[in-house]
């Protein structure tokens, strides 16, 4: 499949005017149409939902409204360039959840939640949130630097009764997760005896290895700016130490050799090829910083012409796409669907298991192969689904909701 040619003009055109904008769904016609929607009408439907709270996922646009939110501290690739810079991608998001999930959603980036330090101020983010958090049916936390991450995503979980899922945490994990399986089918290799090096040992890195960890992969070195996370730093939070490791690896070049899978999480053009060519036969390179991966495909395919591998990037305009895109409309849709309080673990990991199986369906659809003018087949290039599988949207969401109802957090049966 040939790079996409991506002109600036392109894109400024396309994103001139925003991304999204708010549709009203009933029409106002007449007179009587203005009084049931204002005044006099909308008093009894306040009264409804004074008397009974349930109401207002039935009679406002709560139940399929997410608030996008965000502090600007981690966006994509581009690190902390705050919150008005990140407004494209959140609204970008908002227009996933909306084309693929049918969710409305509206990016919320916040202001004045920092410290004097620069770093986000956890309470003030927490604070912001519960506050405007009635009018919507879920929280979907974006691009916020951890560790301060996990403490927010924690903290809102334990306040709300609605789902309150970080995506960088575990969008990207549950994907992550979803290719790996299917990398080791393709191989034939086995996850409690491979290799695995995680690159960016930040929200995404290390909810990765939590996941992969979890699955039984046990050979994982991770590595952030400093180095590997290894039993002789002394710099590293409590998130980074549940995953230090006890070998002799100081780096990023050290930790390559003889790896199987390589899972950049973390900055662009940051693997060379004498690393690339120090991994073990039939590799994995899952690069997925955006916008520019840690190395950059073309020169994967000069690296490796004559041997097998598989490549998984996080954008768009490359096969096996490793991105959120496949998981956060599709899960919030199933927590949706049953009013769930929150995401569990077993969501997650439903959501994994539905996306690794829906990649070895035969059958693909034909919406499909038109958005990618190709053919597609399970393997070294078809790793996982596409976003514009239509499949996605009932075969993960339906699973998260099962998996919801299982775990007692639904309020609402299918």
């Amino acid at each position: 499949m040939a790079k996409i040619n991506l002109k600036i003009e392109d894109i400024k055109k396309f994103h001139l005017g925003g991304k999204i904008s708010l549709l009203i769904s009933k029409k106002l016609k007449n007179q009587k149409d203005l009084s049931i929607a204002y005044t006099p009408g909308v008093s009894k439907i306040c009264e409804e939902i004074y008397a009974n709270p349930d109401f207002v996922y039935s009679h406002t646009s709560k139940g399929h409204t997410i608030a996008v939110v965000t502090d600007g501290t981690a966006v994509l690739g581009l690190g902390n360039i705050g919150p008005k810079a990140s407004i494209p991608v959140m609204e970008g998001k908002c227009m996933l959840f909306k084309s693929f999930a049918n969710i409305d959603a509206w990016p919320v980036p916040l202001t004045d939640v920092f410290l004097k330090n620069g770093r986000t101020d956890i309470n003030k983010v927490i604070e912001t949130v519960v506050r405007l958090s009635p009018m919507y049916g879920g929280i979907n936390l974006e691009d916020i630097a951890a560790p301060e991450c996990f403490v927010i995503e924690e903290k809102l979980n334990e306040i709300l009764d609605i789902p309150v899922f970080h995506d960088d945490q575990w969008g990207t994990a549950i994907i992550t997760l979803a290719a790996l399986k299917n990398y080791l089918e393709i191989t034939g290799k086995n996850a409690s005896q491979i290799k695995i090096v995680i690159n960016g040992a930040g929200a995404a890195g290390i909810r990765i290895a939590d996941m992969i960890k979890a699955y039984g992969a046990k050979n994982i070195t991770m590595c952030d700016s400093k180095g590997t996370l290894n039993i002789r730093r002394n710099d590293l939070n409590e998130y980074k130490l549940r995953h230090v490791t006890r070998s002799n690896e100081e780096n990023l070049v050290d930790a390559m050799k003889n790896a199987d899978v390589f899972i950049g999480v973390s900055k662009g053009n940051v693997l060379t090829k004498e690393m690339i060519l120090s991994m073990n036969e039939y590799p994995a390179i899952f690069a997925m910083a955006n916008p520019t991966p840690e190395i950059d495909p073309d020169l994967v395919k000069e690296y490796l012409h004559d041997k097998k591998y598989i490549l998984a990037t996080g954008r768009s305009d490359y096969p096996n796409q490793i991105n959120n895109v496949l998981a956060f409309p599709f899960i919030f849709k199933g927590a949706l669907d049953v009013k769930a309080t929150k995401i569990t673990m077993n969501m997650k990991i439903a959501a994994s298991n539905s996306l690794s199986l829906l990649a070895k369906d035969p059958f693909i659809p034909d919406i499909v192969k038109k958005a990618y003018k190709r053919d597609f087949k399970f393997g070294s290039d078809y790793l996982i689904p596409t976003a514009f599988d239509p499949r996605i949207k009932d075969f993960i969401s339906l699973a998260v909701a099962k998996a919801a109802i299982q775990d007692g957090v639904a309020r609402k049966s299918l």
